[in-house]
């Protein structure tokens, strides 16, 4: 009696250029895909690919995405080891570990999980009071959802998880997996948009279909400092989006704040943001404006020095390295328009998102506007990420900030 055969597939194996073998063994947490010089076979989306030295020794293992540019996505450098339950429930015990301490009961909206600089590239996960969004950037995650989903609760005690998908990757995870961008794939349905607290202030997050997550959760530090600038003051809060930095500033006992956004139902947002904190005086005493408008053009048609206090926190301008230089003109451009509707004794505060732009050339960018502005001004500081949002190479150091005061 004959047996039959098994066949089993060969575990993937990669070995990378050089460069790359000397970047991963550094820590960078990328393998792009012309730097794979021998591969045993083709891949498939999500699943784990070992890299291999020069010397045929392990070097590190990732997950793999054959149909990206960043081709591996690397967990773990060093000796070889076995990605089972135990691996994935301990790896995820230790980012939230590192949040451990960060944040009281005033603060329930919050990043558990930040990508590559926690150990889990492509992927984050943000807490919106008993709410948790987890976003994929990369397909590579699709597969092992059944998995990794079931940890979430049982780590965090979130009640309910809402998946967002990077647009790059919907079609896929529609068409192969049948998952929905803004489906609850862990607990009950849950009620759009969530409330939640920081330094207790409540708002609410589109955790279905805002930006990012439902929140631009990595401002909150500078948000915190603005509300400390605001006593007294007329503030323009430019791009606006919910009016976070508005709140902050009226509850820091503004006179006035006026929110600038393209978008009419960011302005809304802000709108009901500062109805859920009508019971708090400074808030309920300030006058609050908003005005949908392009911030760029509603800018530069201004002549006459209105505000003792202006934010100008865009979008990323530079979304691509060749977008680079354009992005540093319109930075330039706009502190030079926010400095015109200063008045005397004001403070600019401006902020980049822009990864390809760096901090020292974005800081660059507003101090010369402000030497061109032939006002004299000193620097209050420089900021760059909050601590639940570590960057630990350099192409996730996006955020930054530049405080200004200009002498009356």
């Amino acid at each position: 009696m004959s047996v039959p055969s098994v066949t089993t597939t060969p575990r993937l194996r990669l070995r990378v250029t050089a460069a790359a073998e000397a970047s991963v063994r550094g820590g960078h947490p990328w393998v792009f895909g012309d730097s794979v010089r021998e591969q045993n076979r083709e891949g498939t989306l999500g699943e784990l690919a070992v890299i291999y030295d020069r010397r045929d020794r392990f070097l590190a293992i990732g997950l793999y995405d054959p149909s990206s540019p960043l081709r591996v996505r690397v967990l773990h450098v060093g000796q070889p080891v076995a990605l089972d339950a135990t691996w994935w429930r301990e790896r995820l015990a230790v980012a939230l570990a590192r949040r451990q301490g960060m944040f009281d009961a005033q603060t329930t909206g919050f990043r558990l999980v930040n990508g590559e600089s926690d150990g889990w590239p492509g992927l984050v996960l943000d807490r919106y009071g008993s709410v948790g969004v987890l976003k994929l950037y990369t397909g590579a995650w699709l597969p092992r959802l059944p998995h990794l989903v079931p940890l979430i609760p049982a780590s965090t005690g979130l009640e309910a998880v809402v998946l967002r998908l990077s647009r790059n990757i919907q079609a896929v995870a529609r068409a192969d997996f049948g998952l929905q961008d803004g489906q609850v794939i862990s607990g009950s349905d849950v009620a759009n948009p969530v409330e939640f607290l920081e330094s207790g202030l409540r708002f609410e997050a589109d955790v279905v279909r805002g930006q990012k997550t439902g929140f631009f959760l990595d401002q909150r530090e500078n948000r915190r400092r603005v509300g400390d600038l605001a006593a007294g003051r007329r503030v323009l809060n430019a791009f606006s989006f919910s009016g976070g930095f508005s709140l902050y500033a009226a509850r820091g006992r503004a006179i006035s704040v006026t929110d600038l956004d393209i978008s009419p139902h960011a302005l809304a947002a802000a709108r009901r943001n500062f109805a859920l904190n009508h019971t708090t005086p400074s808030v309920a005493r300030c006058q609050h404006e908003t005005v949908q408008a392009d911030a760029f053009d509603w800018l530069a048609a201004q002549r006459r020095p209105a505000y003792d206090l202006v934010v100008l926190d865009p979008p990323s301008l530079a979304r691509r390295e060749a977008e680079r230089e354009g992005a540093l003109r319109a930075y330039g451009r706009l502190a030079r328009d926010g400095i015109r509707v200063l008045r005397q004794g004001g403070r600019l505060v401006a902020a980049s998102c822009s990864a390809h732009v760096s901090a020292e050339e974005f800081f660059a960018a507003v101090r010369r506007a402000g030497r061109e502005s032939g006002r004299r001004f000193s620097e209050m500081a420089t900021t760059r990420h909050p601590p639940d949002h570590p960057a630990t190479f350099p192409e996730a150091q996006y955020l930054k900030a530049i405080f200004l005061v200009f002498e009356p």
